[in-house]
């Protein structure tokens, strides 16, 4: 018999009913040091007072009024992201698998209403994620993300993750656009070098191409600058942002140069929930918090602690532990033995982390983590490492 909640997760047998910081507290008491955030969701930690009070002002006042009206709230927070970023132009969804479906709509509009409706192939690459609706699983291409779910929606060439040779043979007079992740999540943490960004820019730039950064799961502070791309020096022309900028609360988006967006007049494109004033106002509190210059830099300083200690680790534990890779507080260890083992022997040690693909755990914790809970993680992953060295 089908359960209520249909059985699409493998959930561990956990229920946490309270958050603190860098911490979450199971229904019997137990406190976990959380290294998941949500999966890089909690960017802030649990509860913190500045959200809190955006969202109980905000929710005392108005919670939903709908796209028809101006939404002051939503406004101030397209101010805020196009003055923080290379966007002219902002269009607010509930969640990064939304925000794809818009970067695809509009790389795909943005040809069309130039009189080249046959430029409508997307570049991706494998390893990729970008989500779970139609375009998104079509955009990543794996056997894992498309089975059964055929028909895929076409138009998409999948290149090997890091094959330039491949990339460049791939453009054609058909290419609309090429998506990428600066670095890769679900993937397995897998950062493209810098040269490789400023690579794509400049091929995209070479053949008129639009470029896509993906920046769900990588932007908003995690790797120590607002986006990550920042830190190789280039920008592209439409970017997905979900995740971190809510802290918590479901909101994503989309950012775009005028050009880019140039195809998308009225009616080509709305949303129901998208944009309303309880997520603008958290997502407000959150860049004013996040996009403070000294925040991001204690963000690539505790980033650089962590991967230092990290390394400890892996030097210890070699029989468990391969490598450590990632940026900032966006951090993976390749391990040995199956990442799923050092997850699930993470829970005895009250320690929350993330599997990813090509057998690598991730640790996303909260930018607001403290030296002294990063040691505290360390040492329980650690006590994991020890008790799968003896069982």
């Amino acid at each position: 018999m089908i359960p209520t909640l249909l059985p699409t997760y493998a959930r561990a047998p956990l229920s946490f009913v309270k958050g603190e910081g860098s911490w979450l507290i199971e229904a019997d008491g137990r406190r976990f040091l959380d290294l998941a955030a949500g999966i890089a969701v909690t960017a802030l930690g649990h509860a913190h007072p500045k959200l809190v009070a955006a969202l109980t002002e905000q929710a005392g006042e108005l919670w939903h009024t709908s796209n028809l009206y101006q939404i002051p709230k939503q406004q101030m927070l397209a101010d805020k992201l196009c003055d923080q970023s290379f966007a002219d132009t902002v269009f607010f969804t509930n969640s990064g698998t939304e925000a794809c479906e818009l970067a695809v709509k509009m790389a795909r509009k943005y040809w069309h209403e130039k009189g080249q409706p046959e430029r409508s192939e997307i570049l991706a690459f494998t390893g990729s994620f970008h989500g779970r609706s139609s375009a998104g699983i079509a955009a990543a291409g794996s056997e894992k993300m498309t089975k059964g779910f055929g028909p895929l929606l076409p138009g998409f060439k999948h290149l090997e993750f890091g094959d330039h040779d491949a990339l460049t043979a791939a453009v054609s007079d058909q290419t609309a656009a090429i998506i990428i992740e600066p670095v890769q999540g679900e993937g397995g943490i897998r950062p493209v070098p810098d040269q490789c960004l400023k690579g794509l820019r400049e091929l995209c730039d070479t053949h008129g191409i639009l470029l896509i950064f993906d920046e769900v799961q990588c932007g908003v502070g995690r790797t120590g600058k607002l986006f990550a791309h920042e830190w190789a020096g280039v920008t592209p022309d439409i970017m997905m942002v979900a995740k971190g900028i809510g802290g918590g609360f479901p909101i994503g988006a989309v950012l775009a140069t005028e050009e880019a967006a140039s195809g998308m007049g009225l009616g080509t494109h709305g949303s129901t929930y998208g944009g309303n004033p309880l997520g603008c106002a958290v997502g407000c509190a959150v860049i004013d918090h996040v996009s403070d210059p000294a925040f991001l830099a204690e963000v690539a300083r505790k980033g650089a602690l962590m991967r230092q200690k990290l390394e400890g680790l892996v030097a210890s534990h070699p029989d468990v532990f391969d490598s450590v890779r990632g940026a900032g507080l966006m951090l993976g260890i390749k391990c040995k033995v199956p990442n799923t083992d050092v997850v699930q022997s993470g829970y005895a040690q009250l320690l929350l982390t993330v599997p990813a693909a090509d057998n690598v755990v991730r640790l996303l914790p909260p930018l607001t983590i403290t030296d002294a809970e990063i040691a505290e993680a360390v040492d329980r992953l650690e006590a994991s490492a020890s008790s799968l060295e003896t069982s």
